[in-house]
């Protein structure tokens, strides 16, 4: 694990958060699954593919925070048990999201790596309960949520003592309808500046649209993130949540080898846009 300082030393040395041999913030990764886990075939599905086209970890929604409440929740329990099957097919660390203090426990059985979802960003209980956890925390910022505001929320994990945060940008709410959100793809850099925690991107939820998630997914890596989060279904237009922005597994497939070939020439000394 490397050292974190104070959430806004920007500048210094960066911090690593080791996820199953992976330094989130020196190593690169691809996180891919998903939205909603719906079935063991479809997720350990998704898994398989993912995991052969250079996927790092898979990530499936088992408790799913939805505007209404009339919308598709999670399968709970039963989605964990799924997301552990889906672990020990492909050994795929886990990253799924805790979404109440009392599921922690629970979802710790199974979870490599909690998230806390934009809806949650700043659920103070949570975050303090998650500061006690020996666990990764992927810290979502919030759909309206200003740079000082996340990093304040980051702030609440940290004093906890758990210096395991990544940071990860979806989208903010703006004025703009075309897309789901506005991918704010300089907040990768100006958060560098400020803080030594890693920042990963998450252009599904960013974007709303598969059919633009793919430069996003690049602007990002040239943007200096350290990992994406993709969200991918064997067939989005079923899916029970987020159909219009899922890839399908052969559209990972060819992406994820143009995003990895891009790292890799970015980090040779190949020159940012």
């Amino acid at each position: 694990m490397g050292q974190a300082g104070p959430v806004g030393a920007g500048g210094g040395p960066r911090h690593t958060v080791n996820v199953a041999g992976h330094e989130v913030g020196r190593d690169f990764v691809l996180v891919a699954g998903p939205c909603a886990v719906e079935s063991e075939e479809q997720t350990v599905g998704v898994a398989r593919r993912v995991k052969a086209a250079g996927a790092h970890m898979l990530r499936g929604g088992a408790y799913k925070p939805r505007t209404s409440p009339h919308d598709f929740q999670g399968l709970g329990e039963e989605g964990l048990r799924i997301l552990g099957v889906a672990r020990a097919e492909t050994g795929l660390p886990i990253v799924t999201e805790v979404m109440d203090a009392r599921h922690i426990e629970t979802v710790l059985r199974v979870a490599d790596v909690l998230q806390v979802g934009s809806r949650n960003m700043q659920n103070f209980t949570l975050l303090r309960e998650l500061g006690r956890v020996d666990r990764p925390v992927l810290l979502k910022r919030g759909m309206s949520a200003t740079v000082s505001e996340w990093l304040s929320a980051a702030e609440y994990i940290l004093t906890g003592g758990n210096e395991d945060v990544i940071l990860c940008e979806r989208g903010i709410r703006t004025f703009e309808t075309c897309t789901r959100n506005t991918l704010d793809l300089s907040v990768v850099p100006v958060v560098k500046e400020q803080s030594p925690l890693p920042v990963i991107v998450d252009p599904s939820h960013g974007t709303g649209r598969a059919s633009i998630v793919r430069p996003m997914c690049l602007a990002a890596v040239a943007a200096g993130a350290d990992g994406l989060l993709i969200e991918v279904h064997p067939a989005p237009s079923a899916a029970s949540s987020d159909r219009d922005q899922q890839l399908t597994p052969d559209e990972f497939t060819a992406l994820a080898p143009v995003v990895l070939r891009l790292v890799t020439h970015l980090l040779n000394g190949g020159v940012q846009p």
